[in-house]
């Protein structure tokens, strides 16, 4: 199984099926069950906050390394940037850490294998 604390976005069949589960279980009502997002997600709403992004080969997911993408999970947008406004909510205490990594790589294994390899060159760190 694909591990949180690797910089590979491969997971094995186990896991990538286990993510499509807890994907479709805890992120599908937002981020779309093709991974589509949510309608003009780049244009705030009234409220200020973003609507959810795709994380499809239309997204930007693939451009946060991996660990930044596992972080962004368990603690939500505000706890890692407090006081910002978002929907997404921390799953830490909700999904355990191979849950999170497994969703990762479901999320990767949709993608071109192009995208695949720009992902895994992005530096840990550093979003494009």
């Amino acid at each position: 199984m694909w591990r949180p604390s690797s910089d590979s976005l491969e997971g094995d069949e186990a896991s990538i099926h286990l993510g499509r589960r807890v994907y479709a279980e805890n992120c599908a009502s937002c981020h779309g069950v093709k991974l589509e997002g949510q309608p003009n997600w780049r244009t705030r709403r009234p409220n200020g906050r973003l609507p959810a992004p795709p994380h499809d080969a239309t997204g930007h997911t693939w451009h946060h390394p991996t660990a930044q993408l596992i972080e962004l999970t368990r603690k939500g947008v505000t706890g890692l940037v407090p006081g910002y406004e978002s929907d997404m909510p921390a799953f830490e205490g909700v999904l355990t850490d191979a849950e999170i990594a497994a969703v990762i790589a479901y999320i990767a294994s949709t993608w071109p294998q192009e995208l695949r390899r720009r992902a895994e060159d992005v530096p840990k760190g550093a979003s494009r």
